[in-house]
């Protein structure tokens, strides 16, 4: 009588411990990724020129206007920022929507002296021609200021 040897577990299912662990290493991946981008775009959020300029669009009567409210984020948009010699420099492009419709915010700023100046603020509406500046300040508000 002949003996046979069976194999053993892993050579015969080699196959799927070796797709199972190509699997975990990609799942394991997407997550690290997804968990970077996450925290990168809610840190740009939190950021002193996103947060300015989405108070400024939502208080803009003529904003509110084209879009209707509530104004929202309409994803993430890009974002630069550039730091050197101790100077920072802010350039973001923000989409947002309303219930009418939908555009984005324009923002060039840079940090001089631990204050943000703003050099670029103003709303563009998807399919309109104009700009709704949002650095405009009313003759009253200025008035109110002497």
């Amino acid at each position: 009588m002949e003996e046979y040897k069976q194999k053993s577990w892993f050579s015969r299912n080699w196959g799927w411990v070796l797709g199972g662990g190509c699997l975990s290493l990609i799942v394991v991946g997407v997550l690290v990724i997804g968990g970077i981008v996450y925290k990168v775009s809610d840190t740009l959020k939190e950021s002193e020129p996103y947060t300015y300029a989405l108070i400024r669009t939502i208080d803009n009567e003529r904003v509110v206007e084209f879009l209707g409210t509530p104004i929202e984020t309409n994803g993430m948009g890009s974002t630069s920022y550039k730091y050197a010699n101790g100077s920072t420099s802010a350039e973001l492009v923000i989409p947002i929507k309303g219930p009418k419709d939908e555009g984005s915010i324009i923002v060039d700023a840079e940090k001089i002296n631990d204050e943000w100046a703003y050099n670029l603020l103003y709303v563009k509406i998807d399919g309109e021609t104009e700009t709704i500046n949002l650095l405009d300040i009313d003759i009253e508000e200025s008035l109110d200021k002497l």
